[in-house]
């Protein structure tokens, strides 16, 4: 197997695990996604559950557990893709509505005459 590229090889000074952008965003959207999710979730659930408190960890964990997995999965593979599809977007209108350089339009002309 040939290594394409060296970019790639981050690796964490703790676990010695590889990092990349993707996991790098997986990590903080999950995380962050966790915090959130457990603050506003356990005030709700210890006010409709009655009992002790792994019964409100049971029953609320699911529910942040989702969540975090789902943002963890949108901040590690698909707000980067739509941030770099939108700004790949934008490049190319604006370089399509701009008119061509006097150089490169004189060239053109010069092709189209030549190949008839």
């Amino acid at each position: 197997m040939v290594d394409s590229g060296h970019d790639n090889d981050i690796i964490c000074h703790h676990c010695a695990g590889p990092l990349t952008k993707t996991l790098i965003g997986s990590a903080v959207g999950g995380t962050a996604s966790a915090f959130i999710g457990f603050n506003h979730v356990m005030p709700i659930v210890r006010k409709w559950i009655k009992g002790p408190m792994w019964l409100h960890f049971l029953v609320g964990a699911p529910p942040v557990i989702v969540l975090s997995s789902a943002c963890a999965g949108l901040a590690g593979g698909t707000v980067p893709a739509l941030a770099q599809l939108a700004s790949s977007s934008y490049q190319a209108a604006v370089l399509s509505s701009q008119p061509p350089q006097a150089g490169e339009n004189h060239k053109m002309h010069k092709s189209t005459a030549s190949s008839l």
